[in-house]
């Protein structure tokens, strides 16, 4: 007789999966059943995973695991973790993720106000309030100014069209030519191999919102810095590994770079000693630039386990050569 109740487990050592999904994802139906690690009585049942940044061992318990499913958009950390490789005749876990079409529109704003905040120098028009110092700054239009989107999903879609909107000139940095019905009007494409360099010459702002894969890490570097305007501004909201941190405090130093705001680190939560925190030049974020909405992650995870429990397609497959 098929089976008409799938059995999964939330795995992540940095969230509370269960608490914050828990409750959207029971009122989805009750064919779909998730637990935490410590509350499966029999891991043979346990077919699939919703995860964040999971353990080492975190899947080695569940013999007939075929799926895991990040609650986010990035999956580097799934496709690198070894738990999930074929092991004996079992083939790769599948990996997808959930795709929340309100997270690009959170990660859009966030930009938008990162960039804005930069141009219009609230920083230090704040500075100024503070001091009851009533100077004007000096502005300049919109169209005077370049920002560089480093990526074309989901999330660099918003945020070309973002600052579209908001008058700047835009160039993205893509593998390849989108279609033309995936072109943002008044945006330039940069693409093949130099894109990111093409895309950065003379901008003032970079926006980074690149997947992480083999090829997009260390892609934050000296070079890349070098390509853009003097005293440019960088808006970090990829991942990570995209930066390297020792290139952005020297172009900080020398001037290249004027500032960045980051939202994502190598080490998250950043550690405590960590010099970035104490930078005049530098904004941090505890990783917020976005996220996924409960619902949409309840609603993608019980259509993901059905899907999977039935034998169907996985819409939110996440293909392993492409990194996303």
């Amino acid at each position: 007789m098929p089976e008409t109740v799938i059995h999964g487990v939330y795995l992540s050592q940095t969230l509370d999966l269960e608490a914050l999904y828990g409750a959207a994802l029971h009122a989805q139906g009750a064919d779909v059943v998730l637990c935490r690690p410590e509350e499966v009585t029999d891991p043979s049942a346990i077919r699939f995973a919703i995860c964040w940044l999971p353990e080492d061992t975190a899947f080695a318990p569940y013999p007939n695991l075929h799926l895991a499913m990040s609650i986010g958009a990035g999956v580097d950390a799934l496709l690198a973790h070894p738990g999930l490789e074929g092991q004996g005749p079992r083939p790769p876990v599948q990996i997808a993720r959930v795709r929340d079409p309100h997270q690009a529109d959170l990660m859009a704003g966030f930009a938008a106000h990162e960039v804005l905040h930069h141009e219009r120098s609230f920083g230090a028009l704040a500075t100024q309030a503070q001091a009851r110092c009533w100077a004007p700054l000096p502005l300049r239009a919109p169209a005077a100014s370049v920002v560089a989107v480093l990526g074309h999903g989901t999330m660099g879609r918003a945020v070309a069209r973002a600052m579209r909107a908001l008058g700047f000139r835009v160039r993205v940095a893509c593998r390849s030519l989108p279609e033309t019905a995936a072109r943002i009007e008044g945006v330039e494409y940069c693409f093949g191999p130099e894109a990111m360099r093409e895309a950065a010459q003379e901008a003032r702002y970079l926006v980074n919102v690149l997947p992480l894969t083999p090829a997009t890490e260390n892609v934050l570097q000296g070079a890349l810095f070098a390509c853009l305007a003097q005293g440019a501004y960088l808006v970090q909201i990829g991942r990570g590994e995209h930066l390297v941190e020792a290139d952005l405090l020297a172009a900080l130093e020398s001037g290249q770079l004027a500032g960045a705001t980051l939202d994502v680190f190598r080490t998250e939560p950043l550690p405590q000693d960590h010099p970035f925190w104490t930078h005049p030049l530098l904004r941090i974020t505890p990783h917020v630039a976005s996220d996924s909405l409960p619902d949409v992650v309840a609603e993608q995870v019980v259509q993901t386990a059905r899907e999977l429990r039935d034998g169907a397609a996985l819409t939110y497959l996440v293909d392993r050569l492409r990194g996303y």
